[in-house]
């Protein structure tokens, strides 16, 4: 590799790209792409995460890398429905990392890297999408990467983790459910009020938080048919601070994307403070009381980033 292509892509996470928020990303089987993307779009979902991990028995692997890549195909023609994110596998090997660089291309929106053990393995992934980037005439940084932290190692290093790929590293947090990789990482017995892990989301989201991940997001509610359950973690996640969820069922969508927006109330109130305060500054006053409680420009602040967040 030529120094000039090597300080190119060493410096390819710093590129700024914006990134929307999502409310929901929903996890879709990669060998299942062709039936279930459809469905998924349905539902509402901000974005899907086609699975070429877990979800996908090695008999079934390499008709799943060619129904994703045909997705991710009609995707880069048609703009129109969620973003498409594409969980590999472990970068553990060459197969993994060929596969990697297989699926990337102009209607992929980013990559859901799972087992993160580090911010090593946040650096690798890194580097070999930029050279994918590269390879594929992208802009730098365009993809996202989602990094799964499903290790003690990786939860206790979520700072670590977030800072590996600046400008890359978007959408990050706990996901805590039943069972699964954190569940035998951390030792923990899942609830469904999710008491056992808030100390671990909220450490965690703070984490991110510090390392300047604008869009945390959370998960997962494996109960499919308890809505109510989800409902509350959903709040619970966003009274944290997160703001998106992972899902597994089409039907989890409609009541995350509700809860993850500002309801017309919330917003209209953020509207009415703003002009209250602007009102006040331009007649010399920091600090006013609104509707019952005292505001100054720190909560006209919070204010004006919600409307923007949510233009």
């Amino acid at each position: 590799m030529s120094s000039e292509v090597s300080s190119e892509l060493s410096s390819a996470s710093s590129a700024h790209v914006h990134r929307p928020p999502l409310r929901s990303l929903l996890f879709v089987p990669g060998n299942k792409t062709t039936d279930w993307l459809p469905k998924a779009h349905a539902a509402g979902a901000d974005a899907v995460v086609l699975d070429l991990e877990d979800a996908v028995p090695e008999a079934d692997r390499a008709a799943a890398v060619r129904q994703v890549t045909e997705a991710l195909a009609g995707r880069a023609t048609d703009a129109s429905g969620p973003a498409l994110f594409v969980r590999v596998r472990p970068l553990d090997g060459w197969t993994a990392a060929e596969e990697l660089r297989t699926v990337c291309g102009a209607g992929l929106s980013g990559i859901v890297l799972p087992k993160v053990s580090g911010p090593d393995d946040v650096r690798l992934a890194d580097r070999i999408l930029a050279w994918s980037e590269a390879e594929h005439g992208l802009p730098r940084s365009q993809l996202a990467l989602v990094p799964l932290l499903e290790t003690a190692a990786a939860l206790r290093g979520a700072y670590g983790c977030a800072t590996a790929a600046t400008g890359r590293v978007a959408y990050l947090g706990a996901i805590t459910g039943a069972g699964g990789d954190v569940e035998r990482a951390v030792g923990y017995r899942w609830s469904p009020d999710g008491h056992e892990t808030h100390a671990l989301r909220a450490r965690v989201l703070l984490d991110v938080r510090a390392a300047g991940a604008p869009h945390p997001v959370a998960g997962l509610w494996t109960r499919i048919g308890d809505l109510d359950g989800l409902r509350a973690f959903a709040e619970q996640n966003r009274a944290l601070g997160y703001t998106g969820m992972m899902a597994i069922h089409p039907s989890h969508v409609p009541v995350i994307n509700e809860v993850f927006a500002p309801t017309s109330g919330e917003l209209a109130r953020a509207a009415r403070l703003i002009a209250a305060m602007e009102e006040a500054q331009a007649h010399g006053v920091g600090a006013v009381t609104f509707e019952g409680e005292m505001v100054d420009e720190a909560m006209a602040a919070t204010a004006r980033a919600l409307l923007v967040r949510h233009a």
